[in-house]
């Protein structure tokens, strides 16, 4: 499993309760530009309805060497999830927020995302979250 990218700001802005791995599905360009690693997650999210989960917002960067000229970075992907994980999604409470967290290759050559579902963080919380680090760190290093 190699990690092309990742959103290292859902976890300092979101506290996340469950992780899903779900299937993207890409063009052939795509597919090689998110390979190449021209992809980026930051303000992107995840919408779940009964007929299926996209996601939404994620910059995938052009193939340089696709022709195609009326290409959108920002266009709305879907998301493979099974009927289970769809309606266990739909059943969640509210004030919870589906946040991709990372896009990674799996051995077969195929490409994944992993959503987090969690609760926005505020301020004082973030905080918290800080200093929990910074002890852990301090921790680590002095054994």
């Amino acid at each position: 499993m190699k990690t092309i990218a990742k959103n290292s700001r859902a976890i300092y802005d979101y506290d996340i309760k469950d992780t899903f791995n779900a299937g993207l599905v890409l063009s052939g360009p795509e597919v090689k530009s998110v390979k190449s690693g021209n992809v980026s997650l930051v303000g992107s999210y995840v919408t779940v309805s009964p007929t299926g989960a996209s996601l939404l917002n994620a910059h995938i960067g052009p193939y340089k060497y696709a022709p195609d000229e009326k290409y959108n970075p920002t266009a709305s992907r879907k998301l493979l999830l099974n009927r289970h994980e769809i309606n266990h999604l739909l059943g969640k409470e509210k004030g919870l927020v589906l946040i991709p967290l990372e896009i990674y290759v799996t051995g077969k050559g195929w490409i994944k995302i992993k959503i987090g579902l969690g609760r926005a963080r505020k301020k004082v919380d973030k905080r918290e979250y800080l200093k929990k680090k910074e002890a852990n760190r301090e921790i680590r290093g002095s054994i």
